[in-house]
């Protein structure tokens, strides 16, 4: 008997992989976690039932939401990352050795615990020294502070459950009060395709651009997430992602499997229909 994974993508279409067996299945306060493993993706986490990554192709996520801001803001030494309690994220950002604090705020303990269990290689670098976990909301903790993070890395979950917040006009100026005079705010901002997908793009860059002036989204492509096309967003108080100095981050010698400064200006370059989608939001 086979055994499938399969996540509606609208009410018309889904995507499915065969799994080989079931790892974990747990109910936190916030959301039912599960870790499956597969024979064509490895080890996959999902959250009330949707993907959050695989062990096949998360380095294209997680290097994407890092290493653009990175190599944009190449002085960023103290950052702020919200969501990501995979691990993946701050993976990424502890490879330079120039960060000196990363302060993670999640707002479910058990996503970490269970990612350190079953999803290792992602969640590596959560024990780094300067690494310091705060499990609350996301929301509350971003009130605070004021004119302190280079950089902040929305890694959330989609704009229901625990997610929800994370995408409110509310939230996006508590962000920009939080950043230095050349900061950067990354937020993964959906994907563009499926409809419904695309209405919760459009209301996440309709209230980032109303608290940032200078704002940027730029895509992936990555095959386990809706339609595969996926959107990030890129909102500044002065740096401009297009400035980046190419020669300066190939210096730092850090090995890649998806992201490349020669990537990083073409990402930016968008399909018509996204550029519509996005003029329609604003």
């Amino acid at each position: 008997m086979e055994f499938w994974y399969s996540e509606n993508h609208t009410k018309d279409a889904k995507m499915s992989i065969r799994v080989d067996r079931q790892l974990y299945s747990g109910q936190s306060e916030f959301q039912r976690i599960d870790v499956f493993e597969s024979p064509e993706f490895g080890r996959f986490l999902t959250l009330d039932g949707i993907m959050m990554l695989t062990e096949k192709d998360e380095f294209i996520y997680h290097e994407m939401i890092v290493h653009v801001p990175m190599a944009s803001l190449p002085d960023a030494r103290n950052i702020l990352v919200i969501g990501a309690g995979d691990g993946g994220t701050v993976r990424e950002l502890c490879r330079y050795d120039t960060v000196e604090n990363i302060d993670m705020v999640e707002i479910d303990e058990q996503v970490v615990d269970v990612c350190r269990e079953y999803l290792p290689q992602t969640a590596s670098a959560l024990g780094d020294p300067r690494v310091h976990l705060f499990f609350e909301d996301g929301l509350r903790f971003v009130r605070h502070p004021e004119d302190e993070y280079d950089l902040i890395i929305v890694d959330s979950t989609d704009p229901f459950g625990p997610g929800e917040g994370l995408f409110t006009g509310e939230f996006y100026g508590n962000c920009y009060k939080a950043l230095k005079s050349e900061g950067v705010l990354v937020n993964q901002h959906e994907s563009p395709y499926y409809p419904d997908d695309a209405k919760a793009m459009q209301r996440a860059h309709k209230r980032i651009v109303q608290s940032f002036d200078r704002a940027w989204v730029y895509q992936a492509h990555i095959p386990t997430y809706p339609s595969g096309h996926w959107l990030f967003g890129f909102a500044s108080k002065g740096t401009d992602p297009m400035a980046v100095d190419a020669d300066r981050w190939n210096s730092l010698g850090i090995r890649t499997r998806y992201y490349n400064t020669d990537l990083h200006k073409g990402a930016f370059a968008l399909p018509n229909y996204v550029k519509e989608l996005l003029d329609n939001a604003t």
